[in-house]
């Protein structure tokens, strides 16, 4: 059964006259789909019994529920959320003194196997639908108006999958994210997270996106990131330079490098000038991320000494860096800590039966 979440309003439109219900029934099940992120056809209170039958007769809700919440000790909260087919995904909400920011994910693990990256290790499940995304928002923004009486502030999606992967529906939820007529976030206050697919990228720059975009570099050396990011060997950082090029030509827009700092591997002088020579093609701004160790995998932080003398440098070549702390390092809800493990427990029980 169709996700009634997937149809456009003139088709829902369409269906309710042909019930014989008046058409601004239509508008009214589209506020509660859109603006009040229902998930359920009974949440529906104006909405006659006889018609909330027929929808649920036609159409399905593919939902994603909290299944259960874990907190931090600097208060983020990593949620949990379980999917119609019993997967389970993950979303992060980070509280602070002058936002609060959710973390949400596109799909059920990431078929990339990213080297340092917890996600990266699991099993690659399937693409989430539009309505899965947007339900992670949702859910996540009405936790934030119950802790500080507040909206959301921020949205990043950035957590399991890579989102130009499912480029359709990542899209489509960001559209009912930032409908005037739905939640009507600002588009200013999304930031999208790809590993560098240039193609995607391009295709971005032609959509004239309104949102903000950050491509995870973590080394401006096609050697050292063709081992930590086995992408980079299909788009390789030349390539990547020239899409970054043409997504600013096209929109005005500066991207965001983010950079991991791993020690003894990215994070000397000479990483660093590598990475202000590839930076001098384009206006963009460095996000220097302080690594969260994954258990089974080598990776070690950067130590507070080459930390430092990095982001010295780069700021002596007058680049934007801004170096970010972790949250919720303690529940596995920092970045590149996402990794479901419950689930992986039971995919292992799975492999052995």
């Amino acid at each position: 059964m169709q996700d009634i979440r997937e149809i456009d309003r003139k088709e829902l439109e369409a269906f309710i006259v042909s019930t014989g219900e008046k058409a601004f029934r239509a508008k009214q099940v589209h506020e509660w789909l859109r603006k009040k992120g229902v998930r359920t056809y009974s949440a529906m209170a104006n909405i006659p019994a006889t018609l909330r039958a027929k929808l649920e007769d036609t159409y399905s809700f593919h939902t994603a529920d909290k299944e259960f919440q874990s907190e931090s000790s600097d208060g983020t909260c990593k949620i949990a959320f379980k999917l119609n087919d019993k997967d389970i995904i993950e979303g992060v909400y980070i509280p602070s003194l002058e936002r609060t920011t959710a973390c949400i994910s596109t799909q059920v693990g990431c078929p990339l196997g990213c080297t340092f990256c917890a996600t990266g290790q699991m099993r690659y499940r399937r693409n989430l639908t539009s309505g899965e995304i947007f339900d992670q928002f949702t859910q996540l923004n009405e936790l934030s108006e119950m802790l500080t009486k507040s909206r959301l502030s921020n949205l990043v999606i950035m957590g399991m999958g890579e989102p130009l992967l499912n480029y359709e529906h990542t899209m489509r939820a960001i559209e009912w994210i930032t409908d005037p007529s739905g939640m009507d976030y600002s588009p200013s206050r999304i930031t999208l997270s790809t590993s560098g697919l240039n193609n995607e990228i391009r295709q971005l720059a032609d959509a004239n996106i309104k949102f903000n975009l950050a491509i995870s570099l973590h080394s401006a050396d096609d050697k050292i990131r063709n081992h930590l990011m086995p992408v980079n060997k299909s788009n390789p950082l030349s390539e990547l330079s020239a899409a970054v090029k043409y997504f600013h030509d096209k929109t005005g827009a500066r991207v965001t490098f983010e950079y991991l700092l791993l020690c003894n591997l990215n994070d000397s002088i000479e990483d660093a000038k590598k990475l202000a020579i590839y930076c001098k093609s384009f206006p963009c701004k460095i996000n220097l991320i302080e690594y969260n160790t994954v258990e089974g995998l080598p990776f070690k932080p950067s130590t507070p000494e080459r930390t430092k003398a990095f982001v010295e440098f780069l700021e002596s070549r007058n680049m934007v860096v801004n170096l970010r702390r972790s949250r919720g390092k303690d529940i596995d809800a920092a970045c590149g800590q996402l990794a479901n493990k419950r689930q992986q427990k039971d995919i292992s029980l799975e492999t052995q039966d």
